[in-house]
């Protein structure tokens, strides 16, 4: 017998969902050191240019797809392509599926690492060195100790459904984000340095505005910033009401992801100024230190470099830091566990927990093979699957989707310029996105 389907029951609940999907290591991690590699302000003016141009029509492909079809991605993608080759679009669908065990595989890695980055301070505040020691270590034992905590509570709120576990934590944990963000950005401002890095990150140098290099990545970096490409967006618009208004639901999620982005850089560039006052070095050859030793090497020095006031402003980033794993983990969680739920008629209890088995089977396996595996699966996830799935949504919606595509029936006005829009201009600039990252 067919399962009931769950469902957002407010808009703001989806926002927040949504936008906390969005809103990951990508946003805190990433967008900072883009930022600071690619000149600064420059870079931000262009990155917000490029969130309207290509991530807004992106981010309201896939949640149209998934509104309108009601359906995990399989599904949706195959009911879209039935006109022409039904296979191809469940296949893409699959690809997805995919897709979500392997970024969860590595991401409940990384996310293990802000959790226990998160509890250290506490320890070094009561003096358990041999535990602080072993929490900031890069152990095979760490990783399995704290990877299977991060799925199991990433589990836990997956297991009581859309509207009282996912709608319900988003609410806690979004606002809650940005409250400890737009608190440590007030700290870190008060300090020596800090107003470098302001400058750095708000004034741009127009000169660059024009550097294809810059461009690019502010178009890879707005599209990866959204979660787009794997699913997630898919899955949360199927969720939503049919009488739900996507546009503004779209330009919601898009402004808040957009706002978190800019927020993060206000912590993160004024923060590595910080270091670099302190005796931190922090650029190498022009360019900043790579990104995992900004995060789990730089600001834990800065942190060091405060006294006792560092253990918690270290305890309140790494929070920061697992909040956003955490929103961004039950999205990618909920795509294989609603497909078993829809299409196999599995239980959802037994789906969650089926799902965290396998990711926590690939996860070892990356463990296991840290030195090879790890870089190379991030690497075909973010430069292969992520933008060619993202221009697979844009072909589907613009050119293969016949049967019910309102985008491709309209005629006259501002629906049919989008239409086109999405047709002719988005796959070429996905395009350049996929260009760039795949072959430098």
């Amino acid at each position: 017998m067919a399962q009931v389907r769950d469902g957002f029951q407010s808009r703001f609940g989806f926002v927040l969902a949504a936008a906390g999907a969005a809103v990951g290591l990508g946003n805190i991690w990433g967008f900072p050191t883009q930022a600071a590699n690619h000149g600064g302000g420059a870079f931000l003016l262009v990155y917000f240019i490029v969130i309207f141009l290509l991530a807004l029509p992106a981010l309201y492909t896939e949640l149209y797809l998934g509104h309108k079809a009601q359906a995990n991605p399989v599904k949706a993608l195959g009911d879209a392509w039935q006109n022409t080759n039904k296979k191809i679009g469940a296949a893409a669908g699959y690809i997805g599926l995919a897709g979500a065990v392997v970024m969860l595989s590595f991401y409940s890695i990384v996310a293990g690492w802000m959790l226990s980055y998160a509890i250290e301070p506490i320890t070094s505040f009561f003096g358990f060195d041999a535990a602080s020691d072993f929490l900031h270590s890069d152990s095979v034992l760490r990783n399995f100790v704290f990877t299977p905590l991060m799925l199991i509570l990433t589990a836990s709120i997956i297991l009581k459904g859309v509207k009282s576990g996912i709608e319900t934590w988003s609410r806690r944990l979004m606002p809650l984000l940005l409250v400890l963000l737009i608190g440590l950005i007030v700290y870190i401002a008060s300090l020596d340095g800090a107003s470098e890095g302001f400058a750095a990150y708000l004034i741009p140098d127009f000169s660059q505005v024009l550097d294809p290099n810059l461009i690019i990545a502010a178009m890879g970096q707005a599209f990866f910033s959204l979660s787009l490409g794997v699913g997630c967006m898919m899955i949360y618009g199927s969720y939503l009401q049919p009488d739900a208004n996507l546009p503004k639901l779209t330009a919601s999620v898009a402004l808040l992801d957009t706002s978190v982005a800019f927020l993060a850089g206000l912590l993160i560039v004024p923060a590595i100024y910080v270091a670099q006052h302190n005796g931190v070095e922090v650029f190498n050859g022009g360019k900043l230190i790579g990104e995992g030793q900004l995060i789990f090497a730089i600001l834990p020095e800065l942190f060091n470099t405060m006294g006792e006031i560092g253990l918690l402003v270290g305890l309140l980033f790494f929070v920061l830091m697992s909040i956003a794993s955490v929103t961004s983990t039950i999205s990618t969680t909920e795509i294989p566990v609603a497909f078993l739920v829809e299409n196999h008629n599995v239980n959802r209890t037994k789906a969650t927990w089926a799902v965290s088995l396998v990711v926590l089977i690939c996860a070892s396996a990356i463990i296991l093979n840290f030195d090879w595996l790890f870089g190379l699966v991030i690497m075909l996830f973010t430069q292969y699957q992520l933008p060619l799935m993202g221009l697979f949504y844009f072909i589907t919606v613009g050119w293969m989707w016949q049967r019910g595509n309102k985008l491709h029936e309209a005629t006259t006005g501002i629906h049919y310029w989008f239409a086109q829009y999405i047709r002719f201009v988005c796959p070429i600039l996905m395009t350049l996105v996929f260009a760039n990252v795949a072959f430098g």
